[in-house]
């Protein structure tokens, strides 16, 4: 059995090495105590810079004109001249109906106008020599009267015919069925051969005009005063993109604002008009809307991953001159893609962190990289 003294020395002993062994983790050379690792983050600077003042839609592209061909006559279908979905221009032939009946009513009617101008340069010479008769006193005034009324018959049929015969002309043309428009053809519905009947239901082909093309979109009608008031100033530009689509923004302007606000959603119907040369914009696609107003010139403006959310809105980790992070409360103005106008809560020539923010705490020291 120990003895109760030596067990008490033992524990004491233990004690001491221990308290050494703690002391010595605890300190550095030179007996100071060891320091924190620092916290990898990305920074960005915040910076001055001119920014738009946008807003962004979903909108839906429109041709600019539409036109369902049909046929102003009844008659059978001889020749289509455009295959489906090629461009056509105005002007241009695209079906020949059967004109052989409409070309015989025409040459009837040439006919009935050469012989009516054959009857009235008769009642012309006779006139003339009745009214010389009549200076002469060989004839009394109701004779002369008689063939200067058969004169002006002659040529009310002349002229009657001559209407008739126009109108006959027209009717032909309509055999002839031309584009009234420049654009895209869709399918061809009614081919060769089908007996086709004046304004039918179903129309021959549709054309969508594509160049110019316009793009229709709604926003708030809270944002209509300052719409209108930019417009005033002059033209506001309009980007557009489908969706999906990588290339480049389609650049045009803003043409219509609609004459009423929808009482059910809110909103203001506007529309832009593109030059679309390159034919990116298709009736019936969504698009991508940005409607630019004005330009801010010295904008505070931070990256907008530098943004985090906090129980009294947001904030940002603000590197000081010590290598620190400072949490420091802002106020954003808006956002505009990747980047964040700050109305308040940061200077220009500070630093802010960007990603690696879940590891910080206020004060903690950071180790940063430049974004």
């Amino acid at each position: 059995m120990i003895p109760v003294s030596l067990a008490r020395a033992g524990l004491v002993l233990a004690l001491s090495i221990c308290a050494g062994c703690s002391e010595k983790d605890a300190t550095q050379a030179g007996g100071k105590p060891r320091a924190a690792s620092a916290v990898p983050v990305t920074t960005a600077p915040v910076v001055r810079k001119t920014m738009p003042v946008k807003l962004q839609a979903i909108g839906n592209v429109e041709a600019s004109t539409t036109v369902a061909v049909k046929s102003r006559m009844d008659g059978q279908i001889n020749a289509v001249h455009l295959s489906d979905g090629h461009d056509v221009a105005q002007g241009q032939l695209l079906f020949e109906l059967d004109a052989r009946a409409l070309e015989a009513q025409v040459r009837q009617m040439q006919a009935a106008v050469q012989r009516d101008r054959a009857l009235v340069a008769n009642q012309e010479a006779k006139e003339k020599r009745y009214a010389e008769l009549l200076q002469q006193g060989f004839i009394s005034p109701d004779a002369y009267n008689q063939i200067r009324t058969d004169l002006d018959a002659a040529r009310a049929t002349a002229a009657a015919d001559e209407a008739a015969l126009e109108s006959a002309r027209v009717q032909l043309s309509y055999t002839r069925i031309v584009s009234p428009i420049s654009g895209r053809a869709g399918k061809v519905m009614i081919q060769l051969g089908n007996v086709v009947k004046a304004n039918d239901t179903t129309p021959l082909v549709t054309i969508n005009a594509v160049t110019p093309i316009y793009v229709s979109f709604a926003v708030p009608e809270q944002h209509l005063p300052t719409i209108r008031a930019f417009l005033a100033k002059g033209p506001l530009s309009v980007r557009a993109v489908p969706a999906g689509d990588t290339h480049a923004e389609s650049e045009g302007n803003l043409t219509f604002i609609d004459n009423a606000v929808d009482q059910q959603t809110g909103t203001i119907r506007l529309r832009a008009t593109f030059a679309n040369r390159d034919n990116r914009l298709w009736p019936g696609q969504f698009a991508n809307v940005t409607l630019t107003l004005d330009r801010q010139d010295n904008a505070l403006v931070i990256p907008a991953d530098a943004l985090q959310n906090g129980p009294k809105g947001p904030f940002v980790y603000v590197v000081t001159a010590d290598s620190s992070a400072e949490m420091r409360s802002v106020k954003v103005d808006r956002t505009d893609g990747p980047d964040a106008v700050i109305a308040d809560g940061l200077r220009d020539g500070e630093t802010v962190v960007t990603s690696g923010q879940i590891r910080l705490t206020p004060g903690a020291k950071v180790q940063p990289k430049a974004g």
